[in-house]
């Protein structure tokens, strides 16, 4: 599939990469209410550890930024030119996989279907932002065009 021609009824490039961020971000929101409901998960949380891990005002803030790129790549993906778009996604859909894959509980089953669906999705953004190539078309002046006749 060339991914560089526009189809009939299929919306743009900036569209679909932002509707695949949203995709990713409310699989991320419904994971962790659901891991609030696993048992004793929530009475963790209250004793200010998660997995063993210290929950601190820096830790919070970490996580608070990478959380972020999701959100902000939904708007990213429409308004960014295209050049920047492709890396933005690329590296966006990169540190999101890490952080989905080494931040959650791979012990909650609900956590790895969720976790699947984030991956699958983001390694979808990375392959159409890395074949992601303009137009031929816009790569010609249009003064140039209307010169030749």
């Amino acid at each position: 599939m060339n991914t560089n021609e526009p189809t009939v009824g299929m919306p743009s490039m900036p569209v679909r990469l932002s509707t695949m961020w949203v995709f990713i971000m409310l699989n991320m929101i419904f994971a962790d209410i659901l891991g609030f409901m696993y048992p004793g998960g929530l009475k963790e949380l209250l004793t200010g550890y998660a997995g063993g891990v210290h929950i601190t005002p820096g830790f919070l803030l970490a996580a608070a930024v990478v959380t972020e790129i999701p959100i902000a790549m939904i708007v990213l993906s429409r308004v960014l030119k295209q050049r920047a778009n492709r890396w933005a996604n690329i590296v966006a859909g990169v540190v999101t996989i890490a952080y989905v894959v080494g931040g959650g509980p791979l012990n909650q089953i609900h956590y790895i279907f969720f976790a699947a669906m984030e991956v699958g999705c983001a390694v979808l953004i990375v392959r159409y932002a890395w074949t992601w190539r303009e137009p031929y078309a816009s790569a010609i002046p249009v003064a140039a065009v209307g010169a030749e006749g």
